[in-house]
C-alpha cells in the first residue's frame, strides 16, 4: 500500500502540518479567550480600557471583519483529504461543550455580594437570615449596597444589629467592585440579576439567584433550604450557564474639524438593547448594518437586539422565538414593523451590528439598555453592538437544560393546555356516532335513474 509520504509532492513543512491536522482528536474542546477582533468602530474614536497595546494586535487576513462566537465548540478545520480552513490570526475560538461547564474554585471564596430587591418588605427576613449565616457561620466578608441599610424596617429585626457593623457597603455607579467580589447572591426577581450584571462591566463573579420576586425566570433557587444550596455552591458542586452579554458602544457625530469629538459610551447588557421612536409620533427610520454591509432599513416602532437570555423577555413579546442561553447568537427583532415580511432574525454571536438613524428620518431615535440608561440617537450618531467576551456565569439549580425548560413551564406556561381525552373515555360517543352513520347509510336511497 502506498503511504501518504510517498504520494506527497509538496514541501516537508506542509506534510508535517497535514500530519498534525490528522492527529487532532475530533471530540476535544478547550476553553480559551477569544483573540481581539478588528472592530468596525474607528480606532481613533475608541477610548476603551480593554484596548491592548498596538504591538499586541494582529491584523486579520482576508476581508471578513467578524469576531468569533462566544460559546460554540470549535469545529474540526480539515474537510476530507485535501480541504481545510486557511490559517490566519482569527482562528475559531475553542471552548468546552456548554453542557459540561461546571463551577470550580481555585481558592476558597471569601467575599460575597448580596443584592436584595429594593422597596420589598417581604424579603427583609430572608435577607437578615442570609447575611447573619454568611457572617457568623461562614466567616465571609459580605458586601451590600448602602441604600439597603437605609431601610428603617431593618431595625425591627434584632439579629441584624449584631451584623450591621460588619457589613461592607458600596454605592452603585460610584464605587468599583472589580476584583473585590468572589461570589454574588441575588434575593428577588429577574431585576436583581440584571442589576448584578450592570455592576460589573468586565468579568462577573458567579451569580446564585434566589426566587423571591414576581416572575423569576432567571432565578432558579428556592430559599427554604438556602444553607444547603449555598454550601453546595461553595464546595464547587454546581453547573453553570454562561449567559452572553452585548457590548454596546454609542458614537456621537463629529464635525469635520473633529474639535467636538466625544468619548464613546460603552455599556454591557444582559437582556437587550432597544432602539425605538421614543415619544415621537412618527415612525422610526433606522439603518441596520451587519459587519459593515447595509442589511435593511427599519420603519416601524423600533428594533430589539437581544441576547439568547433576553429572547424570553421583550423579544418574545414582540413575536420572536425563544433561544436557549447557551446558543451563541444575537437576535434582531422589529417592533411593529411597517412591513408584513419583516420577521425576526438570528445572526451569529460574533458579528458586529451597526444601528444608526437614517439621514431622512423625521425624528431622533431613543435607545435603552436593559430597560434603563436611556440615550438619544440623532442622525449621524451610531450604535455598535456585538457579543461581549464577559458573560454572566449563572449558577444552575439542576442543570442548563432542566432549569430553562422548568422556567418556560412555570413562568411562561409554555405549551400548557388541557389534555385530550383517551379513546376508552369516548367509546360510547364513538359507538353512537357509528350507529348513526350506519342508519344514515341504510336509509339513503338513490333516486337517480339507472344507466341503460
Amino acid at each position: 500500500m502506498l503511504s501518504m509520504e510517498s504520494l506527497w509532492c509538496s514541501s516537508e513543512s506542509e506534510l508535517s502540518t497535514l500530519r498534525l491536522a490528522k492527529s487532532v482528536e475530533r471530540s476535544e474542546y478547550r476553553f480559551s479567550r477569544r483573540k481581539p477582533s478588528k472592530s468596525l468602530i474607528p480606532q481613533a474614536l475608541l477610548h476603551s480600557t480593554e484596548a491592548q497595546p498596538r504591538s499586541h494586535r494582529r491584523r486579520r487576513s482576508g476581508t471578513w471583519p467578524r469576531t468569533r462566537s462566544l460559546n460554540a465548540p470549535s469545529p474540526i478545520q480539515q474537510f476530507g483529504p485535501c480541504g481545510r480552513i486557511m490559517k490566519n490570526s482569527a482562528m475559531v475560538m475553542q471552548i468546552q461543550d456548554p453542557a459540561s461547564q461546571r463551577l470550580t474554585w481555585y481558592k476558597p471564596p471569601l467575599t460575597v455580594l448580596v443584592i436584595k430587591k429594593v422597596h420589598d418588605a417581604s424579603i427583609l427576613s430572608s435577607f437578615v437570615q442570609l447575611v447573619h449565616w454568611l457572617v457568623h457561620d461562614k466567616s465571609m466578608v459580605v458586601f451590600v449596597e448602602a441604600a439597603v441599610l437605609d431601610d428603617t424596617l431593618l431595625a425591627e429585626y434584632g439579629d441584624f444589629a449584631s451584623v450591621r457593623d460588619r457589613l461592607m457597603t458600596f454605592r452603585a455607579g460610584t464605587d468599583d467592585l472589580t476584583d473585590k467580589i468572589d461570589f454574588i447572591i441575588c434575593l428577588g426577581g429577574d431585576g436583581t440579576l440584571l442589576h448584578a450584571s450592570s455592576l460589573f462591566q468586565q468579568s462577573v463573579p458567579p451569580v446564585m439567584a434566589f426566587h423571591l420576586g414576581s416572575l423569576g425566570f432567571l432565578t432558579p433557587f428556592e430559599f427554604n433550604n438556602f444553607q444547603d444550596q449555598v454550601m453546595n455552591v461553595l464546595e464547587g458542586h454546581a453547573a453553570l450557564t454562561l449567559r452572553s452579554r452585548l457590548q454596546c458602544v454609542v458614537l456621537r457625530k463629529t464635525s469635520g474639524d473633529g474639535k467636538d469629538k466625544k468619548k464613546p459610551t460603552t455599556i454591557l447588557v444582559l437582556n437587550e438593547v432597544v432602539v425605538d421612536r421614543g415619544p415621537s409620533p412618527y415612525l422610526s427610520n433606522i439603518d441596520l448594518f451587519l459587519d459593515g454591509k447595509h442589511i435593511t432599513s427599519v420603519q416601524g416602532d423600533g428594533l430589539i437586539v437581544s441576547t439568547p437570555t433576553g429572547s424570553t423577555a421583550y423579544a418574545v413579546a414582540a413575536g420572536a422565538s425563544m433561544i436557549h442561553p447557551s446558543v451563541p447568537a444575537i437576535m434582531v427583532t422589529p417592533i411593529c414593523p411597517h412591513s408584513l415580511s419583516f420577521r425576526p432574525i438570528v445572526v451569529p454571536a460574533g458579528v458586529e451590528l451597526k444601528i444608526t438613524p437614517s439621514l431622512e428620518a423625521r425624528n431622533a431615535a431613543s435607545v435603552s439598555f436593559d430597560g434603563r440608561s436611556q440615550l438619544t440617537l440623532r442622525p449621524g450618531d451610531s450604535l455598535y453592538v456585538t457579543t461581549s467576551v464577559y458573560p454572566v456565569p449563572s449558577i444552575c439549580a439542576q442543570d442548563q437544560i432542566s432549569d430553562w425548560f422548568d422556567s418556560l413551564a412555570e413562568c411562561l406556561h409554555w405549551n400548557v393546555r388541557k389534555k385530550q381525552k383517551q379513546i376508552d373515555e369516548l367509546s360510547d360517543m364513538t359507538h353512537s356516532s357509528s350507529d348513526t352513520l350506519e342508519e344514515l347509510d341504510g336509509n339513503h336511497h338513490d333516486d337517480r335513474p339507472a344507466d341503460t
